[in-house]
């Protein structure tokens, strides 16, 4: 079977979705050996060795030009390239596609369906015209969790009997796993640290990790910073403006996206991740911090227990002083007791592998 990978995620994102794309096209073309792939993307990256690779421009002149790249040059190129199946990583089609052509669609999470005010009115209008015509039309849904699973099966009845759940992967930081300190050195980084993963945006509640980070400096005596780490998303204008008022702002820290080196070198030496998003389809820092033995907080909701499992300190999301305390308790933790727990949080997080999930899809796409 020859499957074309909608790859636009891993150029145009710096998000989850597009490490799930970036560490799917990397998987498949050193794990991938029962069927062919082809990548479809905005430019051509010579590392992805052993797969067939496109690149078409998307040219960002207004919402007509993409879509026409979106309904009509995407889907003509995959037709006069064979293809069979094709999936979409970024839940957002594939459209227009000829019906013997079959249909793959991953759902990360329903955040546009559930948290609507979290997103820009484009956003929301485009998710709720297109997405029930998009899973119905869908040949297979993939999931990233239990909890995304439930999602799609109480929202869209339609997709009973057609979702797959597969867990993803965590080892594309445990390759960049470093002990050294260059990043933490160029930005002189000296204090101890607590460390937040993840967009700036109203659902990774980064409000309420004021609040408590506040509560939390105001009950210990050391200077103990905090990291914030990931692009400004939006309507992350509230954050800022709190950002500013913020008594410890000096002690506050924010150096946007970084890469995975760095981001691991970050994991390593924190105190722990602090994580208290409102809804997670999976979780990605969660599973990176413990590939990197990091302890976490975080909130007790979505899938987050699935990932976190029995080791992650858990809080209400919309409790500062919960995540205040599920913060000291960490703190607090004797060594012995971190370092014990930091060999088997790493165990867990091995058990998340990329090459693991390239072989239950590539046994879900032989069924299909």
């Amino acid at each position: 079977m020859k499957v074309a990978i909608i790859a636009d995620p891993i150029d145009n994102q710096k998000g989850g979705i597009h490490v799930y794309t970036r560490e799917l096209a990397a998987a498949l073309s050193r794990y991938g050996n029962k069927h062919e792939y082809l990548i479809l993307r905005e430019r051509v990256d010579p590392e992805l060795e052993g797969l067939e690779q496109i690149a078409l421009p998307n040219f960002r002149f207004g919402f007509g030009i993409a879509a026409l790249r979106l309904f009509f040059a995407v889907p003509w190129v995959l037709n006069r390239h064979g293809v069979d199946a094709v999936l979409e990583p970024a839940h957002f089609g594939p459209f227009n596609l000829p019906k013997r052509i079959r249909r793959i669609t991953m759902m990360h999470d329903l955040t546009p369906i559930l948290f609507p005010q979290y997103h820009n009115w484009h956003s929301q209008q485009l998710q709720r015209l297109f997405l029930p015509s998009i899973l119905r039309r869908a040949d297979l849904v993939l999931s990233n969790s239990q909890n995304t699973t439930r999602d799609l099966q109480q929202h869209y009845p339609q997709t009973q009997g057609k979702v797959e759940t597969i867990l993803l992967g965590a080892d594309h930081l445990q390759r960049e796993r470093v002990q050294s300190r260059h990043f933490l050195d160029e930005k002189n980084i000296t204090s101890p640290y607590w460390l937040s993963v993840g967009t700036i945006e109203p659902r990774k509640n980064l409000l309420r990790l004021l609040q408590a980070y506040r509560q939390f400096r105001e009950k210990t005596e050391e200077r103990v910073l905090l990291l914030v780490v990931g692009q400004k998303g939006w309507k992350s204008e509230p954050f800022f403006d709190a950002l500013e008022q913020h008594p410890y702002r000096e002690d506050i820290i924010l150096p946007g996206f970084v890469p995975d080196a760095a981001l691991s070198e970050l994991y390593s030496h924190a105190i722990g991740l602090v994580y208290p998003s409102e809804y997670e389809g999976f979780g990605f820092p969660v599973l990176e911090a413990y590939a990197c033995g990091c302890p976490v907080v975080c909130a007790d909701n979505s899938s987050l227990p699935e990932v976190g499992g029995r080791w992650a300190f858990y809080h209400d999301a919309y409790d500062a002083e919960g995540l205040c305390r599920a913060m000291r308790s960490l703190y607090q933790l004797p060594e012995a007791e971190r370092q014990r727990m930091a060999a088997e949080v790493v165990d867990w997080a091995a058990g998340f592998t990329w090459r693991g999930y390239v072989e239950r899809l590539e046994g879900v796409l032989s069924g299909l």
